[in-house]
Protein backbone atom coordinates (compact mmCIF):
# COMPACT_ATOMS: atom_id res chain seq x y z
CA UNK A 1 0.00 0.00 0.00
CA UNK A 2 1.39 3.40 -0.98
CA UNK A 3 1.34 6.14 1.69
CA UNK A 4 -0.79 9.10 0.65
CA UNK A 5 0.69 12.59 0.36
CA UNK A 6 -2.18 14.88 1.34
CA UNK A 7 -2.73 17.89 3.50
CA UNK A 8 0.81 19.24 3.54
CA UNK A 9 0.83 21.38 0.44
CA UNK A 10 -0.52 24.73 -0.55
CA UNK A 11 -0.45 26.59 -3.85
CA UNK A 12 0.58 30.22 -3.97
CA UNK A 13 -0.07 32.14 -7.17
CA UNK A 14 1.75 35.25 -5.99
CA UNK A 15 4.65 35.51 -3.57
CA UNK A 16 5.45 38.71 -1.72
CA UNK A 17 8.64 38.97 0.31
CA UNK A 18 8.56 41.44 3.19
CA UNK A 19 11.56 43.73 3.67
CA UNK A 20 13.68 42.85 6.69
CA UNK A 21 14.32 45.95 8.79
CA UNK A 22 17.25 44.84 10.96
CA UNK A 23 19.82 42.09 11.45
CA UNK A 24 17.90 40.50 14.35
CA UNK A 25 14.81 39.98 12.17
CA UNK A 26 17.00 38.51 9.43
CA UNK A 27 18.57 36.09 11.92
CA UNK A 28 15.21 35.02 13.36
CA UNK A 29 13.71 34.43 9.92
CA UNK A 30 16.74 32.50 8.69
CA UNK A 31 16.88 30.06 11.63
CA UNK A 32 14.80 26.97 10.85
CA UNK A 33 13.06 25.79 14.01
CA UNK A 34 10.49 23.04 14.30
CA UNK A 35 8.03 25.31 16.08
CA UNK A 36 8.14 27.77 13.15
CA UNK A 37 7.69 24.95 10.66
CA UNK A 38 4.72 23.46 12.55
CA UNK A 39 3.07 26.87 12.84
CA UNK A 40 3.53 27.46 9.11
CA UNK A 41 2.25 23.97 8.32
CA UNK A 42 -0.91 24.62 10.34
CA UNK A 43 -1.54 27.80 8.34
CA UNK A 44 -0.86 25.95 5.09
CA UNK A 45 -3.62 23.47 5.90
CA UNK A 46 -6.08 26.32 5.40
CA UNK A 47 -4.99 26.70 1.76
CA UNK A 48 -6.04 24.76 -1.33
CA UNK A 49 -4.38 21.34 -1.13
CA UNK A 50 -2.86 19.38 -3.98
CA UNK A 51 -1.77 15.77 -4.11
CA UNK A 52 1.83 14.91 -4.88
CA UNK A 53 2.33 11.26 -5.77
CA UNK A 54 5.81 9.87 -5.04
CA UNK A 55 7.65 7.53 -7.40
CA UNK A 56 9.53 4.78 -5.56
CA UNK A 57 12.82 3.17 -6.67
CA UNK A 58 14.68 0.26 -5.10
CA UNK A 59 18.24 -0.99 -5.55
CA UNK A 60 20.46 -3.25 -3.46
CA UNK A 61 20.35 -1.62 0.00
CA UNK A 62 18.82 1.63 -1.29
CA UNK A 63 15.39 3.23 -1.44
CA UNK A 64 14.71 6.42 -3.39
CA UNK A 65 11.54 8.48 -3.21
CA UNK A 66 11.06 11.04 -5.97
CA UNK A 67 8.43 13.78 -6.07
CA UNK A 68 7.46 16.33 -8.69
CA UNK A 69 6.66 19.73 -7.16
CA UNK A 70 4.77 22.09 -9.49
CA UNK A 71 5.83 25.73 -9.77
CA UNK A 72 4.22 27.88 -7.07
CA UNK A 73 3.72 25.09 -4.54
CA UNK A 74 4.68 25.59 -0.90
CA UNK A 75 5.19 22.29 0.90
CA UNK A 76 6.47 20.77 4.10
CA UNK A 77 8.26 17.47 4.32
CA UNK A 78 8.04 14.68 6.82
CA UNK A 79 10.34 14.30 9.82
CA UNK A 80 13.03 11.79 8.88
CA UNK A 81 14.54 9.45 11.47
CA UNK A 82 17.77 8.75 9.58
CA UNK A 83 20.52 10.55 7.73
CA UNK A 84 19.86 10.48 3.99
CA UNK A 85 20.58 12.22 0.71
CA UNK A 86 18.41 14.85 -0.97
CA UNK A 87 18.88 15.38 -4.70
CA UNK A 88 17.38 18.27 -6.61
CA UNK A 89 17.56 17.02 -10.20
CA UNK A 90 15.33 19.64 -11.80
CA UNK A 91 14.05 23.06 -10.88
CA UNK A 92 14.48 26.01 -8.58
CA UNK A 93 13.22 25.93 -4.99
CA UNK A 94 13.72 27.89 -1.79
CA UNK A 95 14.18 25.48 1.12
CA UNK A 96 14.44 26.00 4.84
CA UNK A 97 17.57 23.97 5.61
CA UNK A 98 19.56 23.30 8.77
CA UNK A 99 21.68 26.29 7.72
CA UNK A 100 18.80 28.70 7.10
CA UNK A 101 16.74 29.69 4.08
CA UNK A 102 18.49 28.70 0.84
CA UNK A 103 17.47 29.08 -2.78
CA UNK A 104 18.56 25.89 -4.53
CA UNK A 105 18.81 25.26 -8.24
CA UNK A 106 19.34 21.93 -9.95
CA UNK A 107 21.60 20.12 -9.96
CA UNK A 108 22.07 20.12 -6.18
CA UNK A 109 22.71 17.40 -3.57
CA UNK A 110 22.81 17.63 0.23
CA UNK A 111 22.84 15.38 3.29
CA UNK A 112 19.95 15.59 5.77
CA UNK A 113 20.45 14.83 9.43
CA UNK A 114 17.96 12.78 11.48
CA UNK A 115 15.07 14.84 12.86
CA UNK A 116 14.99 17.14 9.82
CA UNK A 117 11.74 18.63 8.58
CA UNK A 118 11.84 21.00 5.60
CA UNK A 119 9.71 23.69 4.04
CA UNK A 120 10.04 24.42 0.34
CA UNK A 121 8.65 26.89 -2.18
CA UNK A 122 9.04 25.87 -5.82
CA UNK A 123 9.92 28.78 -8.12
CA UNK A 124 9.91 26.40 -11.11
CA UNK A 125 8.65 22.86 -11.65
CA UNK A 126 10.97 20.84 -9.42
CA UNK A 127 12.02 17.20 -9.01
CA UNK A 128 13.24 16.27 -5.49
CA UNK A 129 14.51 12.82 -4.50
CA UNK A 130 15.43 11.42 -1.09
CA UNK A 131 17.72 8.40 -0.97
CA UNK A 132 17.81 6.14 2.08
CA UNK A 133 20.04 3.22 3.03
CA UNK A 134 17.69 0.30 3.73
CA UNK A 135 16.94 -3.20 2.57
CA UNK A 136 13.22 -2.77 3.19
CA UNK A 137 10.94 -2.70 0.12
CA UNK A 138 7.49 -2.71 1.74
CA UNK A 139 6.21 0.90 1.64
CA UNK A 140 4.28 0.69 4.91
CA UNK A 141 7.32 -0.73 6.73
CA UNK A 142 9.53 1.91 5.10
CA UNK A 143 7.28 4.65 6.43
CA UNK A 144 7.63 3.22 9.96
CA UNK A 145 11.40 2.78 9.59
CA UNK A 146 12.23 6.17 8.08
CA UNK A 147 9.53 8.66 9.11
CA UNK A 148 8.90 10.03 12.60
CA UNK A 149 5.24 10.67 13.37
CA UNK A 150 4.72 14.31 14.33
CA UNK A 151 2.95 13.48 17.62
CA UNK A 152 5.77 11.14 18.72
CA UNK A 153 8.40 13.71 17.74
CA UNK A 154 6.60 16.44 19.70
CA UNK A 155 6.26 14.24 22.78
CA UNK A 156 9.97 13.32 22.72
CA UNK A 157 11.04 16.92 22.19
CA UNK A 158 8.41 18.85 24.18
CA UNK A 159 10.99 20.50 26.45
CA UNK A 160 13.03 21.70 23.44
CA UNK A 161 10.08 23.16 21.53
CA UNK A 162 7.97 26.18 22.26
CA UNK A 163 4.87 26.09 20.06
CA UNK A 164 3.34 29.35 21.20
Amino acid sequence: MEPKERGRYGRFEEITLLPIKNDLNAEILSVPTMDKIFLLENEMKKLEQIEITPVHYFANGLYAREIFIPKGVLLTGKIHKTEHLNILSKGDITVWTEDGMKRLQAPFTMVSRPGTKRVGLAHEDTVWTTIHATNETDLEKLELELIEETEIFLERNKEKLCLG
